[in-house]
């Protein structure tokens, strides 16, 4: 793969290191809404660690998988910090077993959670989850089941510039978990400061939807 540049990647571990130190406070509350909230915002961020290496290898149909969960993760994060009732976070919440596996097979999922948090969560928050949505769903979920996407792109080869779009994605979606964690610290002026950040770094971060 020519003109491969790993400067790009470089600044993306640079601005996980920051984000890292940024977001480690404690959190708000000890209530299970604000834990679960941010186990799986802390699973996100997880998968964007996930996202950056397996991109760095040039893995990138597997990168894509992971990214879409990285989303769903961020997605879960807010829906239950301001949407989800009270017995749904209970089903998140409880000890894994065959019961609680199968009491949590009706949870919400994507699309759904979003329509809820646009009821109940932040505009902020519901409209760039959903422009992130409408934008990379179809080609997200295209990887996942293996459709045409990762089945010609396999075959034909990834351009760098596609690798360097993914790797970007997910940087922005980092710093949206990033806002979502220092809310959940009850933080909500160091927002800002995830944005300084964002902006320290725009070379690697998505252009605006």
């Amino acid at each position: 793969m020519p003109n491969f540049d790993s400067e790009i990647f470089r600044q993306s571990d640079l601005l996980a290191e920051k984000i890292q130190v940024l977001i480690d406070m404690p959190l708000l509350s000890e209530s299970a809404r604000i834990i679960t909230s941010d186990v799986a915002c802390s699973l996100s961020l997880e998968h964007w660690h996930s996202v950056r290496a397996l991109l760095e290898c040039r893995l990138l149909p597997s990168s894509i998988v992971i990214h879409r969960a990285q989303f769903e993760s961020l997605v879960r994060s807010v829906w239950i910090t301001y949407s989800a009732s009270e017995d749904q976070i209970d089903k998140l919440s409880t000890d894994l077993n065959l019961e609680s596996e199968q009491a949590a097979k009706n949870l919400p999922q994507v699309a759904e959670m979003i329509a809820s948090i646009g009821k109940s969560g932040p505009c902020e928050a519901f409209n760039a989850l959903s422009r992130f949505k409408d934008n990379s769903w179809k080609a997200l979920n295209s990887y996942v089941h293996a459709g045409i996407h990762p089945i010609r792109r396999h075959s034909e080869g990834y351009p760098v510039k596609l690798i360097y779009d993914v790797l970007r994605n997910a940087n922005g979606l980092a710093v949206m978990s990033a806002m979502q964690a220092v809310g959940l610290s009850g933080e909500q002026t160091m927002q800002k400061d995830v944005l300084e950040l964002a902006f320290e770094f725009n070379e690697c971060m998505p252009p605006p939807l």
